[in-house]
Parts: C-alpha cells; sequence; structure tokens
C-alpha cells in the first residue's frame, strides 16, 4: 500500500496554506511531518485525509488516482484536538465511527471494546466523553482512528496532552501497525520521541514540502562522578556506535563516568537549523 501526493495545493482566500506539496507513504514506513506552526502541515493532512479537496494536485493509491471518498475508506484520520460529541460515552463514539465505515452494529461493538482495551480505557467505556481528561480524550481519539481498520494512519500531534506511559505505549502501537503494513505519518512538535520512531521525514516550511536526510550528530552529556551538572562536558558523536566507543575509551582511562546521555536528538538540529521565524 502507498498513498502518493504530488504537486498539492490549497488556498484560503488570499493566504496559501500549501504550495506544490508532495508526499509518499509506505506500507510499513513510520514518516516524520516536522515544520513551525503555521507552515500548513495541518491543512495537507486533512487533504491526504480526503477531508479537505486541494485545488491542485493528484493523490494516488498504489499508482492509481484517487478521490477524497476513496481515501476515507482507507485512512485512519486523529486530529490534534479530539472534536467530537461529547455527550456519547467513548463505546458510543467508537461504535458510531465503525457504523460511518460500513461495519454492522455487532461488528463495530466487537471493533469498539478491542480498541477500549488496546488503549487502555476498559473502565471508561461508558463514560460521556466531556468526563475525560485530555490524555484520555487523546487515546479515544487514537482508537476512534483505528475503528475501520486503517491501511494509512495521519496523525497531528498525537502524544500532546499523554503522560509518559501512554506517549511510550503510542509509539510502541505505531510501530506494531507499521510492522504489520500500515503506512504511518505523524505530525509532532516533540522531535526528541518523533527522532526514535521514524523511517523518513519529511520537512515542511511556508506551505512546501522536501524530505530530509537522517541527519547525522547529536549531543551527548559527559559527567564524572563528583561533578556537578554545570561543569558536564558536552560532545557531538555522529552516531551511537562512535558514542560507545568513546565511554569505552575513558572507563579504560580511569574516568569515574556517572552520566553519559544523548541531550538532543539529529532531527532537532535539523528543525533549528531551518530558516524560519520562530511562531
Amino acid at each position: 500500500m502507498a498513498l502518493t501526493a504530488r504537486g498539492l495545493t490549497r488556498t484560503f482566500g488570499r493566504h496559501v496554506a500549501v504550495e506544490h506539496a508532495s508526499v509518499t507513504l509506505k506500507s510499513g514506513s513510520i514518516t516524520g511531518l516536522v515544520g513551525p506552526n503555521g507552515a500548513g502541515k495541518t491543512t495537507l493532512l486533512l487533504m491526504l485525509a480526503g477531508l479537505l479537496a486541494p485545488d491542485s494536485g493528484v493523490m494516488e493509491l498504489d499508482d492509481v488516482e484517487a478521490e477524497s471518498a476513496q481515501l476515507r475508506t482507507v485512512v485512519g484520520w486523529m486530529p490534534d484536538v479530539f472534536g467530537t460529541w461529547d455527550s456519547l460515552t467513548a463505546t458510543e463514539i467508537l461504535i458510531l465511527f465503525g457504523r460511518l465505515h460500513g461495519r454492522s452494529t455487532q461488528k463495530a461493538r466487537v471493533r469498539a471494546a478491542e480498541l477500549l482495551e488496546l488503549v487502555h480505557l476498559n473502565e471508561f467505556a461508558d463514560r460521556p466523553a466531556h468526563e475525560l481528561s485530555r490524555g484520555q480524550k487523546q487515546r479515544l481519539g487514537f482508537a476512534r482512528a483505528l475503528a475501520h481498520r486503517p491501511r494509512v494512519l495521519l496523525l497531528d500531534e498525537p502524544a500532546s496532552g499523554m503522560d509518559p506511559r501512554s506517549r511510550r505505549e503510542l509509539r510502541d502501537q505505531l510501530r506494531a501497525m507499521a510492522d504489520r503494513g500500515c503506512a504511518v505519518l505523524i505530525s509532532s512538535h516533540i522531535l526528541t520521541e518523533l527522532s526514535e520512531m521514524v523511517d523518513d521525514v519529511v520537512i515542511m516550511t511556508a506551505g512546501r514540502t522536501r524530505y530530509s536526510d537522517r541527519p547525522e550528530g547529536s549531543l551527548w552529556r559527559i559527567r564524572e562522578a563528583g561533578q556537578s551538572a554545570a561543569r558536564a562536558t558536552t560532545m557531538t558523536f555522529a552516531d551511537e556506535e562512535t558514542a560507545a566507543r568513546h565511554l569505552g575509551e575513558l572507563i579504560t582511562a580511569g574516568a569515574r563516568i556517572a552520566e553519559f546521555s544523548r541531550i538532543d536528538s539529529a532531527l532537532e538540529n535539523t528543525y533549528l537549523a531551518l530558516d524560519t521565524e520562530r511562531t
């Protein structure tokens, strides 16, 4: 399964939100979508999800041009804000979305139970959505995106509001889905976490996209026993193997290393090198 978009453009009045953007999502891979606020990321995601028509450009599924209605049958979409009927219970919401995707009530109910267990919301199954916390709504939103077993999954800031355990479980679930053949695209500003899970990175600035070579080099903190954090040294290593080799040399030389940790990611370095203003 591959979803390819070429030359997507979308304007709102005089504002060009997305301009000739292109992206390819392949089965089994996780792609990160990175860029500053206002770069057009959400607009691009909405077009890929079949929820917003582009002014121009082409979208294809397995090299065959696809209309928005067809995209919606294979794409799962998780927006950055939950945005559904808060008076419905978690179970009712998942059943409703299963029914909207053509499942029978019985199959939608079974799928809802599976998804609530997946995102650890079983005990909230019969609670109205407005009673859920921000993080719980995010987990329910993730489950909602999976109601029809999508072959392509698009997520806009999925970990926003989640606690550390939930974020880690989300990373593991996304990798498992990719390993089963799903194509995943994640837009996120949590770059340290994003860098640990993505296979490719798409950079978006001023409505335009470009693929980024995975940058080399990360900054590491090295602190000896008894040394304050302020006096710790920092070094840049091309990869983990190089960092591990240097640590071994330090220990062999008799250094008493209390801390040896990566303090930034290569993806962060790429983002910070973008020639864009803070937004």
